[in-house]
């Protein structure tokens, strides 16, 4: 099911995301869902869009990478 809001988001990335890293996971996901149909696909291109400008700290928590 397609994520309306952030705060529909699951835990894991309500907890850990910055919210600009929150919406890019929420569109991504809810495009990949419209396309392939598939919860487990999109959650793959979801996390891959946000890896594109954001990585993990050693806090567990994501950060914006340095440009």
């Amino acid at each position: 099911m397609p994520y309306q809001k952030l705060e529909d988001l699951p835990d894991s990335v309500k907890n850990h995301l910055p919210k600009h890293a929150q919406e890019i996971f929420r569109a991504a996901f809810n495009s990949a869902l419209d396309e392939y149909d598939e919860e487990e696909n999109a959650f793959r291109v979801a996390w891959s869009a946000v890896k594109r400008d954001y990585e993990k700290g050693e806090d567990g928590d994501w950060h914006k990478k340095p440009e």
